[in-house]
């Protein structure tokens, strides 16, 4: 009989991963379990499951940075990864999607919800093509494998915050994210960098933009948005 295809679950509660474990395997899936972020890595390097369901709190390494790490490598940023946290604000789900996520699972979940959920990711599995590698806004060229950033199809070059921040913004779909939102998405909720950099930073990625800094757009006293060319105002 042929394997189902393989849902590595990260998650530190024994509890939930056995419930997780119960509702895969009677789907059919090949249940792979990591307790912990290094665990996981580990896991992703010695076989590349099809799908990975990640929680955010975790020993040794956080779930945030998990996802950091695996959309930056080319071997294993096509694997669907769905966050799967009881972390549910918007700012919360904002930094899971600007990191790479797909799909974004609160805790408790529903069983059916989540099922159908996993079975939509992986029926889209495939090495992403290069459209799909890239998120393209008027001028502006989001290159994810880099990761690089072109505007009018000429490279400009960032620094590593600098490009988290273009694309943090760009992952906002045009809300406005209050400086202390775009703080979070960039550097982790652990850290509190002073907003005077953080805003530094900002006035250095619109410089760099060149012809398209209006696109990262000052809106009132530290909040922000990305507004490619010819866009909708940004909502709020």
């Amino acid at each position: 009989m042929r394997a189902g295809p393989i849902v590595l679950v990260v998650e530190d509660s024994p509890e939930v991963a056995e419930t997780l474990r119960e509702l895969l395997e009677r789907e059919g899936y090949a249940y792979e379990h990591a307790a912990d972020g290094k665990q996981a890595l580990a896991a992703v390097r010695r076989r590349p499951p099809d799908l990975i369901l990640l929680d955010r709190v975790l020993p040794q390494v956080s779930g945030d940075e998990v996802l950091r790490r695996l959309r930056s490598d080319a071997r294993c940023r096509h694997i669907p990864i769905i966050m799967l946290t009881g972390k549910s604000d918007e700012d919360d789900q904002l930094v899971g999607f600007a990191l790479g996520a797909d799909d974004y699972v609160s805790k408790p979940f529903s069983s059916k919800v989540l099922l159908a959920r996993v079975a939509a990711r992986l029926r889209g599995t495939a090495p992403a093509d290069e459209e799909s590698e890239a998120a393209v806004l008027g001028s502006v060229e989001l290159d994810r494998r880099q990761p690089r950033v072109f505007v009018n199809k000429a490279a400009i070059p960032l620094t590593t915050v600098e490009y988290r921040l273009l694309a943090a913004l760009i992952a906002a779909g045009g809300h406005v994210l209050h400086r202390s939102q775009l703080a979070a998405m960039v550097y982790g909720k652990s850290t509190r960098p002073d907003t005077r950099f953080l805003e530094r930073e900002v006035g250095g990625l619109r410089r760099k933009m060149g012809g398209a800094a209006g696109c990262i757009q000052v809106i009132g006293e530290g909040r922000y948005a990305f507004c490619p060319p010819h866009s909708a105002r940004p909502s709020a």
